[in-house]
């Protein structure tokens, strides 16, 4: 790595004495350019390079970090690594399989993931300085992105990245991996189809977007569909979609467009449905308002442990908004408004499962009613440690699929036998 620094250094003396316009060039151009140039300023260093260090990985690794996203530009291309996460310039790790497992690549200095974090963040016309330290974005390819640097990262430039799976998973796909089943998606993908109004809760990393994902399928193609987010993540398949994505604040603290400002624009779009990628603040009092008002079928995520915990969530984020409403009609504004909510959770081996299925039936005296139809009952570990359960229905049926057959639409009800 000493090396590489050398190299990059070298590299940046020829790119000035030359006054070359990079920004001119596309990625591919640009990456044979500097393939070239690099291979120049290691044969200038030549005499001092030593014999054991093998100068075709020594030109890999100054080309990624000039380019592209240096170190990490190789654990991104594993299929398995679902999350990089760069702690300082020397110290990154991976998670594969649910498992968080130190990686032995490092970048040449804390400087050279700084400028991985710039080339990621540029183009969506975002900043990073000392004024403004953290950022939200996204790579190509869609994967999330957060970075956080000095003074409030003490260790240096810090970024952590969440991949983005290159095939968009299907609710067969979810079957496959034990992570719901068979009669979960029909009762899922019904509540879709029929315009019930969804929450997706979960912990950090519990695979809300991913069945956010799977769930907006079942949008029949015909309808309008207006998604709302931090970090454009989801990848609808309908033909009619509109994406809006939220604005940071420009370099004079002016020009922030929130979430929340967003979803009351959205309403005067016409949708027919209101995707929201997630609901963290006073937006959920403006997304309630929506399901309220003719946008059933509308789906978002929050973070929550249980359905219960995420009704308490839902009356705090509504209090954020800086409305003074008493909790009775937040309570009845919740009731109404939200139809399902379906529970992600993450396991201690890694291992993601819908946990819980669940209908809000109401609202009872001053609790919200909760009627759980399907949940996931954990019956210990196996000698691997690999979490052992299954997938139970409770034996109730929901209120919808009773309303659905008084109006003579036949549904299978023998998937809510015990």
């Amino acid at each position: 790595m000493a090396w590489a620094k050398l190299v990059h250094t070298e590299l940046m003396r020829k790119l000035d004495l030359g006054r070359v316009h990079l920004d001119e060039m596309g990625h591919d151009e640009l990456r044979t350019f500097l393939d070239d140039l690099i291979q120049k300023s290691i044969q200038d260093l030549e005499k001092g390079v030593p014999e054991n260090i093998n100068k075709t990985r020594l030109k890999k690794i100054v080309l990624d970090e000039t380019v592209d996203l240096g170190a990490i530009e190789d654990l991104l291309a594993d299929p398995d690594v679902t999350e990089v996460m760069v702690n300082c310039h020397d110290d990154i790790y991976v998670e594969k399989k649910g498992k968080l497992i130190k990686t032995d690549v490092q970048y040449s200095s804390p400087d050279a993931v700084l400028s991985t974090i710039e080339r990621i963040i540029s183009p969506l016309g975002r900043r990073i300085d000392e004024s403004s330290p953290m950022v939200d974005a996204r790579l190509r390819d869609g994967s999330r992105v957060n970075a956080i640097i000095p003074p409030l990262a003490l260790r240096g430039p810090c970024l952590t990245i969440r991949k983005f799976s290159a095939k968009k998973l299907q609710s067969s796909d979810l079957i496959g991996f034990g992570a719901v089943s068979e009669a979960m998606v029909e009762v899922m993908s019904n509540s879709v189809i029929w315009k019930r109004n969804i929450i997706v809760s979960g912990g950090t990393g519990s695979g809300k977007t991913t069945l956010l994902n799977v769930l907006s399928n079942y949008i029949p193609i015909a309808e309008r569909v207006v998604t709302v987010e931090d970090a454009a993540e989801l990848q609808l398949v309908q033909p009619h979609v509109v994406s809006l994505e939220a604005r940071p604040a420009n370099m004079e603290g002016r020009g922030a467009v929130s979430i929340r400002e967003l979803v009351k624009n959205c309403l005067r779009m016409r949708p027919d449905r209101i995707v929201v990628g997630e609901c963290r603040g006073g937006e959920a009092l403006d997304m309630l308002q929506a399901m309220n008002t003719g946008h059933d079928g509308s789906l978002t995520t929050a973070h929550a442990n249980t359905p219960r915990d995420m009704l308490r969530r839902l009356e705090v984020m509504v209090l954020m908004s800086g409305m003074d409403l008493p909790i009775m009609a937040i309570r009845e504004q919740i009731s109404s408004a939200v139809h399902m909510i379906v529970q992600q959770t993450r396991f201690p081996d890694g291992s993601r499962r819908v946990t819980s299925v669940t209908e809000v039936t109401g609202i009872e005296g001053e609790t919200i009613a909760l009627s759980e139809i399907f949940r996931f009952d954990q019956e210990g570990f196996d000698e691997d440690g690999r979490v052992k359960g299954s997938f139970k229905a409770t034996g109730q049926i929901p209120v919808f699929y009773e309303e659905l057959r008084e109006r003579g639409i036949n549904l299978n009800l023998e998937i809510f036998k015990q």
